[in-house]
This record gives C-alpha cells, structure tokens and sequence, in this order.
C-alpha cells in the first residue's frame, strides 16, 4: 500500500473515532425527538457546520498558537496521543454511554451544545486534528489531504445525523453502544502509536522474519 493511502487511512480512522459519529447520533435522536423532521434536519445541518468551523480553525491555527507559546509538536503529540488514549479508553470501558441527568437549558441552541461541542467537535477530535497535520512533519498536500478527509468525515456525520432514527432501529442502541467500543479499541490503538512515533521508538510492530 502507497504512504498516501496509509495515511488516508489512519487519517480517517483517527478522525471517525475521535469525532465519533455513532454516540453522536445516539445523543441527536434522543435530543430532537420532539421536533418535526425539517427542524431535526435543520439542527444537523447546523451542528455539522459549527463542529465544522472549530474544527478547520484548530487544524489551521492551532499549531501556530502553540508554536507562538513554545510548546514544541513533539511534546504535543505526546500529550495529544495520551490524551487520545484516555478517550478511547471513555469509549471503550462504557463511559461515553453515561447521559447527562438534565436536559439542556431552555433557549440553548441544540446545534451548538451539546451536538457541535462537544460530541462532535470535543477535544479528542481537537487534539487529533492539530497532531495530524504538522507542519514540520507533514507537506502541504498531505495536510490538505487530511482537510479532505475530515470533511469527508463531517459528512458522513451529517448523513448519520439525518438517518438518525432508522440507523437506531436497526442497530439498536445496544448495537450503537458495542460499535462505540469497537472504535475505542481502534483509537487506544492509533494513540499508542502516535506516542511511539513521537518518541522514536521504530520497528516495534515489525515482526520476525
């Protein structure tokens, strides 16, 4: 396989899983289940431009704010790629299935929280777009490729968004809750390589010839 193509891949997977649009869809249907079908779509337009937004401004300006306060990438990444693994981990063990004990406050725009931020735009999702398009690792096409696909993702999120109901019906939101976990293993997994990569510790998952 083509470096490109792996990283389209680990691109997606690590965006999918930090953006995690299976919860997020969970949490929309159970939000908007008292508006009518053109304002449930009219919310998931909205959220997915939001998240959109915050997150296009994290991968474009992020890197330069931390620059501009002196936090070197590698310790970013580090700390990104720890960070990454304690929300897998949230995945994984159960903890995103937890459902806040009220609802939102009356007048709050559902568009903005919580569906923007934080279920779609959190600071998993944050973190992984600034560690994924490094300026001092990754070239400008390869940085735009990873715009790409998290667009591509956004996307995808929106469709989810909009079908909301009948995904649940056929999955259930027992099935929603076993595919969270299966991302949270992946993510763990893409995390614990990132701090690898950052530390420099090569040919760990090179196996024996």
């Amino acid at each position: 396989m083509s470096p490109l193509l792996i990283k389209i891949s680990k691109d997606f997977a690590t965006l999918f899983t930090t953006i995690n649009p299976i919860a997020t869809l969970a949490l929309f249907a159970g939000l908007t289940a008292s508006l009518s079908r053109a304002d449930r779509h009219w919310t998931a337009l909205r959220a997915c431009i939001y998240a959109t937004i915050i997150l296009v401004v994290a991968m474009t300006a992020g890197q330069v704010i931390l620059d501009a306060i002196g936090i070197h990438m590698h310790s970013l990444k580090v700390a990104g790629g720890i960070i990454l693994f304690l929300f897998g981990s949230q995945m994984l063990f159960g903890k995103m299935d937890e459902k806040p004990g009220r609802s939102p406050e009356e007048g709050r725009d559902l568009a903005v929280f919580p569906l923007a931020v934080p279920s779609i735009a959190g600071g998993g999702a944050m973190m992984a777009v600034i560690v994924l398009t490094d300026n001092d690792v990754y070239t400008v096409p390869e940085r735009i490729e990873t715009g790409v696909v998290l667009l591509v993702v956004l996307f995808l999120t929106y469709l989810l968004l909009l079908f909301s109901d009948a995904i649940l019906r056929v999955i259930g939101r027992q099935g929603a809750s076993v595919l969270v976990r299966v991302m949270g293993l992946i993510l763990c997994s893409l995390a614990v390589e990132i701090v690898l990569t950052a530390l420099g510790v090569g040919g760990w998952t090179a196996s024996p010839h």
